[in-house]
């Protein structure tokens, strides 16, 4: 639902704002989305309560009057963005990629739809194609997080279908996702998620920063709310000490990882500093 809350704001908002008065045009749009928020939202408020052939009833009226709404304004980039969103949360992913596409036909302006259609891509094994699209997000709107996670993502996932390609080496993959992670963890520092995948992107690296990456994991145990969490982000930490060779830092901290949920982690990684001692 956060997800939708955004599309509302970056289609809905700047049609209202506009320092002349609104069309009929996005006044229609604009009570579209706004009905179109609020049967998603009372759906996903509705927990057990849910009454799905209802809520099928009104998303097919809401549909018709989408399409209605498009035959009336034809080239309207907003609109076809706004219904090929609604099309891919409902389960038409096809049919809501071509309004996607008629969106971006009429206004290739819109990083929204040019993410959609890169998310649309990536899932259907198009990653050569996705990457221009998350790309081209990026430069319209670069201190969008989520695009840059999202590359980061793509470029992880299939890493070996880039450098078959012949248009990526490895090295190239490796850094422009570590890149990407690294970015969405500055631009987002309220998402958790984003720093902790950024920090296991140091081990995708040929050359790593162990010391940043440390810096990393213990940042994020400052951040961590759980006990669980915090052993958690102690094991990174020791598991990037092994690696940059400070063994009795790693010792230490391993010694302090005390939940039995994290001790296959643990021995996994005294074996291995029991491993390195011996050569």
């Amino acid at each position: 639902m956060k997800r939708w809350f955004c599309l509302f704001i970056i289609i809905a908002v700047p049609l209202a704002a506009q320092p002349r008065e609104e069309t009929l045009a996005e006044r229609g749009l604009r009570q579209l989305v706004e009905r179109q928020r609020t049967l998603l939202a009372a759906a996903a408020k509705a927990g057990d309560n849910f009454d799905e052939p209802a809520f099928t009833t009104q998303m097919q009226q809401l549909c018709q009057a989408y399409e209605s709404f498009l035959r009336d304004n034809p080239g309207f980039a907003a609109g076809y963005a706004a219904y090929g969103y609604l099309l891919g949360k409902i389960g038409m992913e096809r049919e809501g990629v071509v309004m996607l596409l008629k969106a971006n036909q009429y206004d290739p302006d819109i990083p929204l739809v040019k993410n959609q259609i890169g998310n649309y891509l990536a899932e259907h094994g198009k990653p050569l194609e996705a990457v221009n699209y998350y790309l081209a997000a990026i430069k319209l709107a670069p201190k969008e997080p989520l695009y840059h996670f999202q590359l980061g993502t793509l470029l992880h996932n299939s890493r070996d279908i880039f450098i078959k390609s012949g248009e990526w080496t490895a090295d190239g993959i490796d850094n422009a996702m570590h890149e990407g992670f690294r970015k969405a963890a500055e631009l987002g520092p309220d998402r958790f998620e984003y720093a902790y995948r950024y920090g296991e992107s140091f081990y995708d690296l040929s050359h790593p920063d162990w010391d940043q990456a440390l810096a990393v994991w213990a940042g994020l145990e400052e951040r961590a709310t759980t006990e669980i969490e915090r052993q958690t982000m102690r094991l990174h930490a020791a598991n990037v000490c092994l690696k940059a060779g400070k063994t009795a830092h790693a010792e230490a901290l391993l010694a302090s990882i005390s939940l039995t949920e994290l001790a296959a982690q643990k021995e996994k990684l005294v074996a291995q500093m029991a491993a390195a001692a011996k050569k």
